[in-house]
């Protein structure tokens, strides 16, 4: 992982899949994540730039804050067609999401193996999706 970065505002979900997109185009890019809580766009829209990033073989794993029911189905949905994994985490659970960003980085940099090496309860939940 390279970088991360946060910013407030309407959500940019299409803007992101599709930069991964390019992105992977000039130099692999192992793995996806976005953390989030709303989605503003249109879920068609979104998914057509989830199943474009499918297609380069970027699995894309899809933290939610919050339970919001479209966001939640949408979030899978990304998941699933790119053969990611989706997983809710509490608000202000820093330490529940710090674990599942370490359990994508030991993925993207492992592979399955390593990330079956780990064990603890994010590595689970993301296992249970990837295979």
């Amino acid at each position: 992982m390279s970088q991360i970065m946060c910013r407030s505002g309407e959500t940019q979900l299409e803007k992101i899949l599709s930069h991964a997109s390019k992105e992977t185009k000039l130099l692999k890019v192992s793995a996806l994540v976005f953390v989030g809580d709303a989605l503003e766009e249109s879920p068609d829209v979104v998914l057509s730039a989830a199943s474009a990033l499918s297609r380069l073989g970027v699995p894309t794993f899809m933290f939610q804050e919050g339970h919001d029911r479209l966001v939640e189905q949408t979030f899978q949905n990304i998941a699933r067609l790119t053969r990611g994994a989706y997983c809710r985490f509490d608000p202000g659970a820093a330490r529940q999401l710090a674990e599942l960003l370490r359990a994508v980085a030991v993925f993207a940099t492992g592979g399955l193996a390593a990330l079956a090496d780990q064990h603890n309860d994010s590595a689970v939940k993301l296992l249970s999706q990837l295979r």
